[in-house]
C-alpha cells in the first residue's frame, strides 16, 4: 500500500440545518477540506439503520440504511418536499444530533416525499438487484402493524403499505444520494472507508426471514449470544446479546449471505473495515440469560475459508481487519494470512507493555494506525485523564517536552508521531485534529444511552490549519502525488 492518511468522521457529525449530518453540501465541503489537507481517506461508521439508542453497530437489518442521512434540500429541489416542510425540519442546535426529534418527525416527513415520488425503471431495477433490502422494507412494514414489538411477538401477518413504500423510497434515495457524494469524493482523490458490524441484533429482518443462518431454537430465539470478555473497555466484558451465525450452514452454500452483504457494502465504499475480525478465527459466546460477559466460551470461527470467499467478492475494494481486543497467536496468524492490514491504536500503546503492537516503534507497514477510534476518548481527553508519569512518557515519546502540556502543540506532537510512523495508513478522528475534549467523544462502550450525538460546525472545521496538515502529509510522504514527484 502507498503511504496515506485520512480522517474519521461519521455522516451524522457533519454540519447542516436539519438535526443530523446528511449527504448534502456539507459532505462536499468536507471532501474539499480533506483534499486541501492532503488526506486520501474519509472513514465513516456503519450506514445501517441504528437501534433505539442510535448505535450504528446494532440494527434492524445489515441491508438497511439510515434515513437521517438523506439530504432534505435535494428532495425539495426536485419537488418532493415543499419549502414549508423543509423549513419545519430546521434544527434548534447545530452542536448535537437531535435524535428525539428525528425519531418523532423525520420518517413522517420522508413519507410525504415518498407519496409524491413516481418511481420508474431505475427504482424497480434497484430492488431486483437488492432483494434483501426489500425484505428489510417488508420487515419494517409488518413490524409497524404489530405495534413495533419484537417479531417473535407478532400476531398480525399484514403489512402497512405506506410504511413499506416509504422504506423503499428511503433505501433508493439514500443509495442514489450517497453514490453522488462518493463520486465527488473519488473525483477529488478521496476514497471512502466504510465499516460493517459483524452481527445484526436479535430483532432484525435477517433473523426473521432467514433463521437458518443463525444458531437459534425452534422459536427463533438465540441458543447463544455474542459478546467479548473483560478487556480495556469493561471489567465485566461486553454482553452484546447478538445472535450467533451458524457458520456450518453458511459454509454449505459458499457463504452466500455474507457474499451478498459484502457486495452491498462494496457499492458504498472503496475500503471496508470489518468490525470484530477476530471472531472469524474464534468467537466468544454467552448464555442468552447471562447478566454480563464474564463467563463465556470461545468457539472456532470459519477461518481462512471464509476470508477467501470475502476476498473473491471484494476484488476491487480493500479490506481492513479490526483486530483489537484479546488477540491470540491464532488470530495474528489469520490476519497475516489474509493479507489485510490490522489496526494499531496509539491510546493502547502506553500501558507499560513495551512489546505491545500499539506502541509506534512496533508498528509494521501493513497496518492502519489511529490516535483513537470511535470507541476511545478523544486524544485530549485521553491525555488529560492519564496519570502525570504516563502523560510525561507519552508526550516525551512524541518529542514534546514543554511545561504546558494542555496546549495544541502537545496534541499535534502525537499526530506528527503517527504521521512519521512506518504505518502505511494513519487515521485521525476529526475531534483530535480540532484538539477537542471528552465532551465530544463519539461512544462509550458498554453504555447504551447518550452516545453518537456529536456534530461539528463549519466554523469549527475552519479553525483547523489546513496548510499545516498538508505540510505534515507531504513531509512524511502521505500525499500520493507529492510522493511520486519526490521519486522522479
Amino acid at each position: 500500500m502507498e503511504r496515506k492518511s485520512g480522517v474519521l468522521l461519521h455522516i451524522s457529525s457533519l454540519w447542516g440545518e436539519n438535526s443530523c449530518g446528511a449527504f448534502g453540501v456539507a459532505g462536499r465541503e468536507f471532501v474539499d477540506f480533506l483534499a486541501e489537507c492532503g488526506f486520501s481517506y474519509w472513514q465513516v461508521l456503519p450506514f445501517c439503520l441504528p437501534d433505539e439508542y442510535e448505535s450504528p453497530y446494532s440494527s434492524y437489518s445489515v441491508f438497511s440504511v439510515n434515513p437521517y442521512f438523506i439530504d432534505l434540500e435535494k428532495l425539495s429541489d426536485v419537488g418532493l418536499l415543499t419549502y414549508g416542510e423543509l423549513l419545519s425540519a430546521k434544527q434548534k442546535t447545530p452542536y448535537v444530533c437531535e435524535f428525539e426529534r428525528l425519531r418523532s418527525e423525520r420518517f413522517a416527513l420522508l413519507s410525504r416525499a415518498a407519496s409524491r415520488f413516481k418511481g420508474g425503471e431505475d427504482f424497480d431495477e434497484f430492488f431486483k438487484l437488492h432483494p434483501r433490502t426489500e425484505t428489510f422494507c417488508h420487515f419494517m412494514a409488518r413490524r409497524a402493524v404489530n405495534g413495533g414489538v419484537n417479531f417473535r411477538e407478532w400476531t398480525n401477518d399484514g403489512e402497512d403499505e405506506d410504511i413499506f413504500n416509504t422504506w423503499k423510497f428511503i433505501c433508493y434515495v439514500f443509495v442514489k444520494q450517497w453514490k453522488e457524494l462518493k463520486a465527488y469524493a473519488n473525483s477529488k482523490g478521496i476514497e471512502i472507508i466504510g465499516d460493517i458490524p459483524i452481527y445484526p441484533q436479535q430483532d432484525c429482518a435477517e433473523v426473521w426471514a432467514e433463521p437458518h443462518q443463525f444458531q437459534l431454537d425452534e422459536e427463533r430465539r438465540p441458543r447463544l449470544v455474542a459478546g467479548v470478555p473483560p478487556d480495556y473497555f469493561s471489567e465485566d466484558g461486553q454482553l452484546w446479546g447478538n445472535p450467533i451465525y451458524d457458520w456450518d450452514a453458511m459454509k454449505r452454500d459458499g457463504y452466500e449471505w455474507w457474499r451478498d452483504r459484502m457486495a452491498f457494502m462494496c457499492e458504498f465504499f472503496d475500503g471496508i473495515r470489518i468490525d470484530h475480525f477476530r471472531a472469524f478465527e474464534s468467537y466468544y459466546t454467552c448464555a442468552p440469560d447471562a447478566v454480563n460477559a464474564r463467563e463465556g466460551e470461545w468457539k472456532p470461527g470459519p477461518g481462512m475459508d471464509f476470508i477467501k470467499a470475502m476476498k473473491d467478492v471484494c476484488r476491487n475494494n480493500f479490506l481492513i481487519a479490526e483486530d483489537l481486543g484479546i488477540i491470540t497467536d491464532e488470530v495474528k496468524a489469520l490476519v497475516e494470512e489474509s493479507g489485510f492490514p490490522g489496526m494499531r491504536v496509539m491510546q493502547f500503546g502506553f500501558d507499560g507493555d513495551i512489546t505491545s503492537p500499539h506502541v509506534p516503534y512496533n508498528y509494521i507497514n501493513n497496518c492502519i494506525a489511529y490516535t483513537g477510534t470511535h470507541d476511545n476518548n478523544t486524544l485530549l481527553g485521553w491525555i488529560w485523564d492519564l496519570d502525570p508519569a504516563t502523560r510525561r512518557d507519552v508526550l516525551s515519546y512524541c518529542g514534546f517536552n514543554g511545561e504546558w502540556w494542555d496546549c495544541r502543540d502537545a496534541y499535534y506532537s502525537v499526530i506528527r508521531t503517527l504521521m512519521a510512523s512506518v504505518a502505511d495508513t494513519v487515521i485521525f478522528p476529526l475531534q483530535d485534529l480540532l484538539t477537542y475534549g471528552a465532551d465530544t467523544r463519539m461512544n462509550v462502550p458498554g453504555v447504551k444511552a447518550g452516545n453518537w450525538k456529536w456534530r461539528v460546525t463549519k466554523e469549527q472545521l475552519d479553525t483547523v490549519d489546513r496548510g499545516y496538515l498538508r505540510h505534515l502529509n507531504g513531509l512524511y510522504g502521505r500525499v500520493p502525488s507529492d510522493a511520486k514527484k519526490k521519486k522522479q
